[in-house]
């Protein structure tokens, strides 16, 4: 099974694959591509996450059937990325990365059998940031991925696809709870 944790910068990630992980060390840990490159990314642009959506991609077709793998971003974060990079007129002389990132986001979410999203939300448990974060950025990503999850076109057929919120237990136990219900869908396809 491969799961997949979506979500803009800040918004939890880490902490719930942490979680995730000391329950479950069966499961690989499949870091953000931004680890794999060697270049400073403390301002990223299109072209970086063109090509953390290129490592993305490639790292979700070398896992064997039934390896058990949870990787921190989805595809889809960088085409979201991309476009948010458009939307706030950030693109800069990569503005045609975004029309060839679709195809390969695409691709790479065939792979994805349990799309986890954390989307910002609202409330005691929203994780809030200072400006050194980019917060223009943040919120515009979150608000085209909640967006993109719902593209049929983009969203692999087999993929399941479950929002998580509330406190880091809550999206644990939503998490834990998706993970048993794919697996034993999966079971009942195989026969």
């Amino acid at each position: 099974m491969r799961i997949t944790v979506a979500g803009t910068h800040a918004s939890g990630k880490s902490t719930l694959i942490a979680d995730f992980l000391a329950a479950h060390p069966e499961y690989e840990h499949e870091p953000e591509p931004y680890e794999w490159l060697d270049e400073n990314l403390e301002a990223p642009d299109a072209g970086s996450f063109f090509r953390q959506l290129q490592l993305a991609v490639r790292s979700s077709g070398e896992h064997p059937p039934g390896a058990r793998v949870i990787a921190e971003r989805s595809p889809l974060d960088f085409l979201a990325y991309l476009m948010a990079l458009d939307e706030l007129g950030r693109s800069g002389r990569s503005a045609g990365l975004t029309a060839r990132a679709e195809p390969l986001a695409a691709a790479g979410m065939r792979h994805v059998d349990l799309l986890v999203v954390l989307p910002l939300g609202s409330g005691p448990d929203r994780i809030d940031v200072d400006g050194s974060e980019d917060p223009a950025l943040r919120e515009a990503m979150n608000d085209l991925l909640l967006e993109l999850v719902d593209d049929a076109g983009l969203i692999g057929e087999h993929t399941t696809v479950v929002e998580v919120s509330g406190s880091p237990a809550r999206r644990l136990a939503a998490l834990e709870a998706a993970v048993a219900a794919s697996v034993a869908a999966d079971d009942l396809r195989r026969g």
